[in-house]
């Protein structure tokens, strides 16, 4: 008797778990619910996550927020182009969002030198963007020279790091 009971068990394991790999086996099968046909194409999208298109970690992982600069230098390099070219894009579609740009610059030269330095740097990023088609009404820029830097050591792998602008997506104000 304990052998029938085994293999009755073991049997309604077996259908449970196949029921459990085939996500439309309670839907029919026939072109009905549940069956595939009109399934929801962001059904794996977690609202606010990095897999969200229209979340800003998505925008600072996928799309990239932040582009480098030359020693010195406020001008931006092709590299930089193409990620403000996807921020542009991203910011387009995602019109409920407004951006600070932050300028930054390495430990090297004076405090006022970075700050002026950072504030270029921001500039050309929120003057990229304008170009693109975003509105300069949700564009701000601050800079924080050599004040916040991404790495610390006095070696040209973390001044090359800390010569950077990024842009930080938050929610915007809707009129």
């Amino acid at each position: 008797m304990i052998g029938t009971f085994s293999k009755v068990g073991a049997l309604c394991a077996v259908v449970a778990l196949s029921a459990c790999t085939n996500p439309n086996s309670l839907g029919g099968g026939f072109g009905g619910a549940g069956s595939g046909a009109g399934t929801d194409v962001n059904a794996g999208i977690v609202p606010g996550s990095a897999n969200d298109p229209t979340s800003p970690a998505y925008f600072q992982q996928t799309v990239g927020d932040r582009v480098l600069f030359v020693v010195d230098q406020s001008t931006l390099t092709d590299e930089g182009r193409a990620v403000l070219a996807g921020q542009a894009t991203w910011l387009q579609t995602n019109t409920d969002y407004v951006a600070v740009i932050e300028g930054h610059a390495d430990e090297q030269g004076t405090r006022e030198y970075n700050l002026a330095l950072g504030a270029r740097r921001a500039n050309a990023v929120r003057e990229y963007l304008v170009s693109q088609g975003v509105d300069g009404n949700r564009l701000k820029t601050l800079s924080y020279g050599k004040e916040r830097p991404a790495e610390i050591c006095s070696a040209e792998a973390c001044y090359s790091l800390n010569r950077r602008a990024v842009t930080i997506i938050s929610a915007g104000l809707t009129s």
